[in-house]
């Protein structure tokens, strides 16, 4: 039985499972657009420079191929389970806003949250068809997926939009937990625990 005041524990775990992914993605992708062209190929990453783990490689790749190719991985993880979000809240109502919240305020909770959605869609989605046609295609955690199309005029157009649509996503993202911290400290009418386990 659904709780008509608490999101199903599905939703809830997607919830948090794509926001920290999504929070992951931006941190790698600004720290893997640092790294340098080139350099030399290794078998073992040690993760971020930070000493805790290593990781194995298959085949030796250089560093900034193989973030790159970790943030598609995950990118494409995100997408995959946006979609399994956006079925499961179709499928599923979620709980309605408090009576104690004004008009407007449910209008631009509403709308947010569909930009969202709608941000959560288009940012993994440039980001795939940036690497469809760049000249490597796209393996998830090296299984072949997708053959590169190698067109650099359009790969630069989706590298844009990824961009864009990047800065677009993290506004939004910051507006929401603005939103949330709002309710949980100002209005203090305990609308975090819907989303809670």
């Amino acid at each position: 039985m659904n709780n008509p005041n608490r999101y199903t524990k599905v939703a809830i775990t997607l919830h948090w499972l794509i926001a920290i992914a999504i929070l992951f993605l931006f941190a790698l992708g600004w720290y893997m657009n640092e790294l340098p062209r080139g350099g030399d190929k290794v078998t073992s990453i040690d993760l971020f420079d930070l000493g805790a783990y290593t990781w194995q490689l298959a085949e030796a790749a250089t560093p900034r191929t193989f973030y790159f190719n970790l943030h598609k991985s995950i990118g494409f993880t995100v997408l995959l389970l946006v979609g399994l979000r956006l079925y499961w809240r179709l499928m599923h109502r979620p709980p309605a806003l408090p009576d104690s919240m004004k008009r407007w305020e449910k209008a631009v909770a509403h709308g947010t949250h569909h930009l969202l959605y709608l941000m959560m869609v288009l940012m993994p989605a440039s980001g795939l068809l940036t690497t469809l046609y760049s000249k490597y295609g796209l393996h998830w955690f090296s299984v072949p997926v997708l053959p590169g199309l190698d067109n650099a005029g359009l790969r630069d157009f989706f590298v844009a939009a990824h961009e864009f649509s990047a800065a677009i996503l993290i506004t939004l993202i910051g507006l929401h937990i603005a939103a949330a911290l709002k309710h949980q400290f100002i209005d203090k009418d305990n609308i975090l625990k819907r989303m809670s386990f």
